[in-house]
């Protein structure tokens, strides 16, 4: 892949914009890092997933500004067999982008497609398993292998997946970005011309933009797919100009270099409610914010220490000085307007008196450890950084030295999967709209009772895994969130993480900005929106 080279994002926006007001109409979205790459199946961070997500479509999808699922690739799907069968009926005549990379798609995408994309996650022998690392995190930490008894087509234009059990979330999880189906004559291409690794890294989909080019840290071009299946976009161009600080990406947007900004420093939001060219939009977040303990590390391993730290953490003061009024106190990991949120859950006062006798009770009087901040804003933490400053200051009251450290955002997270850190900052935002999906991704474990990777407090639980297994598995709203109830109570026992706070999703566009909606799954979908020129 060729990069260009450009004095800087700003720079090219501005090009950008100024060529758009004469031949073409560009959105252009100040996001606030740069992806990993752009296969979904490989990526858990809500950054990579929007950067790829103009590229691709999923079998079902959601609709824009919900959680409700309606038909994608799939123009119509069955369930039968008490849940365990699905059978998807495709759309004819969808065709693949054509002209990235030298490829021209010969045929429409049908059903060697579908199962291409799943037996990549799926298949240990799959000609591209191991291509870009092999790490497909959503499919093995929402238990997919464990799932799906097969997936088979029984024409070019039908897919049966039959379960092994019943899965009440399975249509919502295959809504998800890490079920987008891909090209698998385009990942044949590229392996006969010796160069599998593309295939990441300069995407090939059905969806509503062709990916143009990418320049790391600074920007990224996509351009309308003239054979969209769908509505046709509203804007010739789309730009992400990367952006990470929240003040610069501001200042793009009050002098219209950007349209649309994620995640705005809570202290501009009083400023952006009063300017007459933008509308402040804002959402609950289905999110958590968390501090993460390594139970798997001694003295984290132990239940008083890991309720001391909770108890010597003023989160109050995180609230005031870091949300600023964006968020609230969260006492579990789901938030309040979730189904099957447990109010009777006692919180965790701040008490940093008791916290010193605690842990002087099991033997510690003082404690090295790390502390680490995320490196880039999210909707769930504004400021990771101040918030471990605040924490490390905290904890120094009760004995406690925290070394703060940080990485990379790609790295930060592949090093905290890993399990590397005591203490770190993370969060999340669903996915889907169940609690499934936040109970089976933070806190899975395997069979074996080990720790996914995206179970970032490595704490496992039996009884714990017991319910959310039968909450997945069963049909019965009442029953699951009498299940999803005493899971909550089983992790206010257990002070796995602490639970900070859930945020309220602000996002800022131009007042020429039309057909933008709010996410409650925290994307950023760009295909219906429009730009008055």
């Amino acid at each position: 892949m060729k990069f260009r080279k450009l004095l800087g994002a700003a720079l090219l926006a501005s090009t950008v914009l100024a060529a758009g007001a004469a031949n073409a109409k560009t959105l252009v979205y100040c996001s606030e890092g740069s992806p990993e790459n752009f296969t979904p199946a490989i990526n858990t961070t809500g950054t990579s997933f929007d950067a790829a997500r103009p590229v691709f479509n999923k079998l079902v999808e959601f609709t824009p500004g919900t959680t409700q699922v309606q038909p994608g690739l799939a123009e119509s799907y069955d369930v039968t067999d008490g849940g365990k069968t699905l059978t998807f009926h495709l759309r004819k005549g969808v065709k693949f982008h054509s002209g990235v990379n030298g490829f021209t798609p010969t045929r429409d995408f049908n059903a060697d497609d579908v199962l291409w994309s799943f037996e990549r996650q799926g298949k240990a022998d799959h000609p591209y398993a191991k291509v870009s690392g092999g790490a497909y995190d959503y499919y093995n930490d929402m238990g997919m292998p464990d799932l799906i008894d097969s997936l088979t087509k029984t024409d070019d234009y039908t897919v049966v997946m039959k379960l092994k059990v019943p899965n009440s979330p399975m249509l919502a999880n295959l809504a998800m970005d890490f079920a987008s189906i891909e090209s698998a004559e385009y990942a044949d291409y590229l392996m006969k011309k010796g160069t599998p690794e593309q295939f990441d890294q300069v995407p090939v989909g059905t969806g509503p933009f062709v990916f143009v080019d990418y320049q790391k840290d600074a920007v990224i071009r996509f351009k309308a797919n003239p054979d969209y299946w769908g509505p046709k976009p509203k804007v010739d161009d789309l730009v992400f100009a990367i952006t990470p600080d929240a003040t610069a990406r501001y200042a793009k947007l009050k002098a219209n270099e950007c349209q649309v900004m994620i995640a705005p420093n809570p202290a501009d939001l009083a400023e952006m409610k009063t300017n007459p060219d933008i509308n402040l939009l804002s959402q609950a977040g289905l999110n958590i914010g968390y501090l993460a303990f390594n139970n798997e590390k001694p003295p984290f391993d132990k239940l008083e220490v890991r309720q001391a730290i909770a108890m010597a953490i003023d989160r109050d003061a995180i609230l005031k000085e870091v949300y600023q009024g964006a968020g609230q106190k969260a006492k579990n990991p789901i938030p309040p307007v979730m189904w099957s949120y447990d109010d009777s859950v006692k919180d965790v006062e701040y008490n940093p008196e008791k916290a010193k006798e605690m842990l002087k009770a099991a033997g510690i009087t003082s404690l090295d450890t790390d502390l680490w901040w995320m490196p880039v804003q999210r909707p769930y933490n504004p400021n990771a950084k101040r918030m471990g400053e605040m924490v490390q200051a905290d904890l120094e009251k009760v004995g406690i030295h925290a070394k703060l450290v940080s990485y990379e955002w790609g790295e930060y997270r592949k090093r905290m999967q890993a399990g590397e850190h005591q203490m770190g900052f993370l969060g999340w935002t669903g996915d889907n709209g169940d609690p499934d999906n936040f109970f089976a991704i933070l806190f899975g474990c395997n069979k074996e009772g080990k720790p996914n990777s995206n179970n970032i407090p490595k704490w496992c639980n039996a009884k714990f895994q017991e319910d959310i297994a039968k909450a997945a598995e069963s049909a019965d709203t009442a029953e699951r969130t009498k299940l999803y109830m005493d899971a909550q109570q089983i992790i206010a026992a257990e002070q796995p993480q602490l639970n900070i706070a859930h945020s309220t999703v602000f996002e800022p566009i131009r007042k020429e900005v039309t057909g933008y909606k709010v996410s409650p799954l925290g994307s950023h979908e760009f295909q219906n929106v429009d730009v008055a020129e």
